[in-house]
């Protein structure tokens, strides 16, 4: 686990480039910064071999969390982002100029409250007084779980302390003993988990686990940019259903590109995605009761009209 921590740390806050070939035939003269969290998104499109004919020059730019991706989002450093629901809405709240383009349906257990084997914690309801470490910052996903699993437990958000820590700063505490519980998402917590956590609740009838694939809009209104996101959408959705297609070369690429053992990389891949599909009128009525709720916490810092988000021009081909 702490090797894996090193491997994130050093592609983490500083994003990583990495060039791919000009394929020949471009889209104008677009080029695009693909913004990716633990390398999750490339290595999926990687396994299914979807941009090895891409029309268009491309780089990949690698983040341990949402926050430090939608970050440079906002700079213009980065064309597309992936994130789950809440760091979306949160990025949105915060002024960063996107719209949704790419709906990703997820899996309930990829984002888990966990503890280490040897707690004495049980249940949710146990973490009454404890300290939760939260990744990656205020907004996430993990604090999405976090608060409705304190709810269904019949506890108060002030019934917990919650500290905020990077994912591989919190991987290290939490493999040292440090941690009494930690609120995270995979792949952090598939290794954990690989490496004897022990879960108290995932997010399965909790949240609900849509992923978002986003894009600048001043990207969007570039005519050429916005032909070569539409085609980078399109093969990332045709990515996540080989995928599904094919679990186990999925995960053997996967664990390459990470270096994680074989069993962590299938644990983690098997509850990557139930499909892909263009964002819908059902994804706007699940995500804007998260958007109220989350600004009558004052957790977002103003309110966020989902409708707002979409370009509704933008339809992907199936």
């Amino acid at each position: 686990m702490a090797h894996f921590s090193v491997l994130l740390r050093g592609v983490g806050l500083s994003a990583l480039l990495l060039t791919a070939s000009l394929a020949q035939g471009a889209i104008g003269d677009a080029k695009l910064v693909l913004g990716d969290q633990a390398r999750g998104l490339r290595s999926l499109v990687e396994a299914a071999g979807v941009m090895k004919d891409a029309p268009y020059q491309y780089q990949w730019a690698n983040f341990q969390g949402a926050a430090p991706l939608f970050e440079a989002q906002r700079a213009a450093a980065v064309d597309t982002a992936y994130a789950g629901d809440l760091p979306v809405l949160m990025a949105a709240a915060g002024g960063v100029d996107f719209k949704l383009i790419q709906t990703n349906v997820g899996y309930g257990q990829s984002n888990g409250i966990i503890v280490p084997k040897d707690s004495p914690l049980r249940s949710v309801q146990q973490l009454k007084g404890q300290t939760v470490v939260v990744s990656s910052a205020r907004g996430s996903i993990s604090q999405n779980l976090l608060y409705a699993a304190l709810q269904e437990a019949g506890l108060k958000r002030e019934d917990v302390k919650i500290q905020f820590v990077m994912p591989t700063d919190a991987s290290a505490a939490f493999s040292t003993g440090k941690v009494a519980a930690w609120a995270v998402f995979d792949p952090y917590l598939g290794v954990a988990e690989q490496s004897g956590a022990r879960l108290l609740r995932d997010g399965r009838g909790l949240t609900p686990s849509l992923g978002f694939l986003t894009a600048t809009t001043p990207s969007l209104t570039d005519p050429d940019k916005r032909a070569a996101i539409k085609d980078f959408a399109e093969r990332v959705a045709r990515a996540r259903q080989w995928a599904i297609d094919h679990p186990q070369e999925y995960a053997r690429v996967y664990a390459q590109l990470t270096r994680l053992p074989p069993e962590t990389a299938r644990h983690i891949a098997d509850r990557t995605s139930k499909g892909a599909h263009s964002v819908n009128q059902q994804d706007i009525n699940v995500l804007q009761p998260v958007a109220d709720l989350f600004y009558r916490l004052k957790i977002l810092p103003h309110q966020v009209n989902v409708n707002n988000l979409i370009d509704k021009e933008f339809t992907l081909a199936k």
